[in-house]
């Protein structure tokens, strides 16, 4: 079993880069004449820890892969608050940057602000639409990667009961909330499911103690499986399951290794699929601007598994789940939107 999960695992891996490159561009050989143009990649990072195990290092991790394929280095901004992103994106381009990655969105609007004076400069906005010409704006159908981690949520609990923390309630967090209640539901329409957040400002994504105390609370109500959707505040998700004995599920990036034995799964956003794709566009002359929309179909979005959660998954609950997929993308099963 095992080593059949490790070579879809891999599998995996590939589809996706060969699924969302040509949403991007295709590669620094794609290029029709067979050249590749100098760019100078920046990124402005969310607030908090780059090292998060989630979405910034999703993003970091594709820079440094960028940097090792094609020897071009990458400037960043790591800002304390939202308030100085503009210093941060001006301080980029005055070193030079003329691609930006921009992690967050909270972001979208000084950027739709902030882009048009850079007209010669490429953003790629992730997470969020930012309106402007010279702006690509990703977004994740991050439903369809939760309604499978709230099946394996339901299949795994053994009080009935499961959990979601979210750092704040956003229309994008939202979009996690309905997809995994939706998933459990499908699994087991009478489950019991909690939903606290962390707090009301982007802080929250930043708060592992208040995400433990909300965390002890749901586990005290009887969940025994909450997904954590909080940024850098999993951490005290995490923290709370392995106290207390029952499991957790991250988000974004593969967090199973946070907690081996925990982390029943992780929601997987492939931000760095998404930034890689977009920087070796602007390399090969391809990148465009616009809105694109990943999801199960483009390899946007998927669950973790490795050697640190498959001892806690049952061949019955990946067959599911793997079936799950497929009705999805083929449209035998829709997942609610909850933006729409």
């Amino acid at each position: 079993m095992t080593h059949t999960i490790a070579r879809r695992a891999l599998l995996a891996t590939a589809a996706t880069a060969a699924l969302v490159a040509p949403l991007f561009g295709a590669g620094p050989a794609a290029a029709q004449d067979g050249t590749t143009a100098d760019i100078t990649p920046g990124i402005v990072y969310a607030v908090g820890e780059k090292f998060d195990g989630s979405f910034n290092e999703g993003a970091f991790n594709a820079l440094e892969a960028f940097e090792a394929e094609t020897g071009i280095g990458y400037l960043e901004y790591q800002p304390t608050n939202p308030t100085e992103f503009e210093q941060g994106v001006e301080r980029l381009i005055r070193r030079g940057a003329d691609t930006i990655i921009v992690v967050g969105f909270y972001y979208a609007q000084p950027l739709s602000e902030i882009a048009p004076r850079h007209p010669d400069v490429r953003f790629t906005m992730i997470d969020a639409v930012a309106e402007a010409d010279n702006v690509q704006s990703v977004l994740f159908r991050e439903q369809e990667g939760s309604f499978l981690t709230g099946m394996l949520a339901a299949m795994a609990s053994e009080t009935g009961t499961i959990g979601f923390v979210g750092a704040i309630d956003i229309p994008l967090i939202r979009k996690f909330i309905v997809g995994f209640e939706e998933g459990a539901r499908y699994v087991d329409p009478d489950i019991g499911y909690i939903v606290n957040f962390v707090g009301t400002t982007p802080a929250a994504f930043n708060d592992p103690t208040t995400a433990n105390e909300l965390t002890v609370s749901q586990i005290e109500r009887g969940a025994d499986v909450v997904f954590a959707g909080a940024g850098n505040s999993n951490r005290g998700i995490f923290q709370a399951a392995v106290d207390n004995g029952v499991h957790a599920i991250g988000v974004d990036s593969n967090q199973n290794g946070e907690a081996p034995g925990t982390i029943l799964t992780s929601m997987l956003k492939r931000v760095d699929v998404a930034a890689l794709a977009a920087l070796n566009a602007a390399r090969d002359g391809t990148w465009q601007p616009g809105v694109l929309s990943l999801g199960l179909a483009e390899g946007g979005v998927g669950y973790a598994l490795d050697d640190n959660n498959w001892p806690l998954m049952t061949p019955e609950m990946i067959v599911a789940v793997e079936n799950a997929m497929i009705d999805i993308v083929n449209g035998t099963i829709t997942v609610t939107d909850a933006t729409q």
